[in-house]
């Protein structure tokens, strides 16, 4: 490519960045509504019961787009391509009507419907549930707290258990056992809960390099199409993190996090306490190595708490978001991903040998 068409492609990528529409459309896999409700939409992709189903749960706050976000790097995409249903549970927007919404509503209403009718649909078979980040968090949670529910198996990408192991948290941890009440209390008396734009910047602040670099690297890239549509997409997930409801945050912010309630396997719910023990389906457990939101050791610890069933860990190469549909996932943790739901009660010491030889194993086994 002469000096010419290098200047040229230039030109159009930062007047599609800057002034138009953007350098890529958004992408989004067809899918149809088949099951409606308060913030518990269940989106189908590809034909009725095209095979075993999976169901995605997203988690809270975030787009569904994690799951489908270009091609080449949609975990959507690659479930349909290995003849499943694919099915999607998402939340939507959340107002100050929410604001009454704790973690039950999820763990004993959305998730468990999202999976009675997954099934449903594909003739009453057991479905596998594939989580993200909290999402996975919920969808154990769930699973604990209704062990007659038709579920199959649970993979779980960079679902935290142990706050004290998450360097990003020590700072909020230490604050909020002083200041989280009165600062929750007036969050939830102005919005009902925080509002998406506190969301959205927080969560980029945790990959502030990231933000500071940008110019620069969109500079360096301004020939490259390709680099600079996966930049833009990713910077649309992020514009479409959501907020969250009042009392959903409030026990995230002070059972989860400040009080690490996870970290010893059992949740208290005002009188009520779910324990993860009594997660009975077995289990694929993500571990991102430059995750930064769930590193490692805050992940791992399901090895140990989740006695009740058989449990795989599996370290993976990846940010937060890149080990689920970064352009390294699918040939790592979506070959994981793959051998598990083909099996999931296969010898949990058996070696994974079509992973990368650096990428460490470990697993443990009710």
């Amino acid at each position: 490519m002469g000096i010419t068409d290098v200047v040229g492609k230039a030109a159009r990528n930062a007047w599609s960045l800057f002034v138009a529409d953007g350098i890529a459309p958004p992408h989004r896999t067809p899918s149809v509504v088949v099951g409606d409700g308060r913030h518990r939409t269940l989106r189908r992709f590809g034909p009725e019961n095209a095979g075993p189903p999976v169901l995605l749960v997203t988690p809270l706050a975030a787009s569904p787009t994690c799951f489908d976000l270009m091609p080449g790097q949609s975990l959507v995409e690659h479930l349909l391509e290995l003849g499943r249903s694919v099915f999607l549970v998402e939340y939507g927007e959340m107002t100050s009507d929410d604001r009454d919404l704790g973690l039950e509503f999820w763990i004993d209403d959305v998730i468990p419907e999202a999976i009675a009718r997954t099934s449903e649909l594909c003739g009453n078979r057991e479905v596998d549930v594939v989580a993200w980040s909290i999402g996975g968090t919920l969808a154990m949670l769930t699973a604990a707290a209704h062990p007659d529910l038709p579920m199959r198996s649970l993979t779980a990408f960079g679902s935290p258990l142990d706050y004290s192991a998450i360097p990003l948290m020590a700072l909020p941890r230490l604050v909020g056992r002083f200041v989280a009440e009165p600062a929750l209390g007036l969050l939830d008396a102005v919005f009902g809960g925080v509002p998406a734009p506190i969301v959205r910047t927080a969560y980029r602040l945790t990959a502030i390099e990231r933000e500071i670099q940008r110019p620069w690297f969109v500079a360096t890239h301004l020939a490259d199409t390709e680099t600079l549509a996966r930049m833009e997409r990713v910077d649309r997930f992020q514009d479409e993190i959501h907020g969250y409801a009042g009392r959903v945050f409030h026990q995230l912010a002070t059972n989860v996090t400040v009080d690490n309630q996870l970290a010893t396997g059992r949740l208290h719910l005002g009188d009520r306490v779910v324990d993860l023990a009594d997660v009975a389906v077995p289990v694929l457990a993500f571990g991102g190595e430059d995750d930064v939101l769930a590193p490692i050791p805050a992940v791992e610890p399901v090895t140990r708490l989740l006695v009740g069933t058989q449990v795989r860990f599996v370290r993976v190469p990846g940010t937060h978001l890149g080990m689920l549909t970064g352009s390294a996932a699918y040939n790592t943790s979506w070959v994981e991903l793959d051998a598990f739901l083909r099996e999931p009660c296969a010898d949990s010491n058996a070696p994974a040998a079509t992973l990368p030889v650096e990428q460490e194993v470990v697993t443990t086994g009710a």
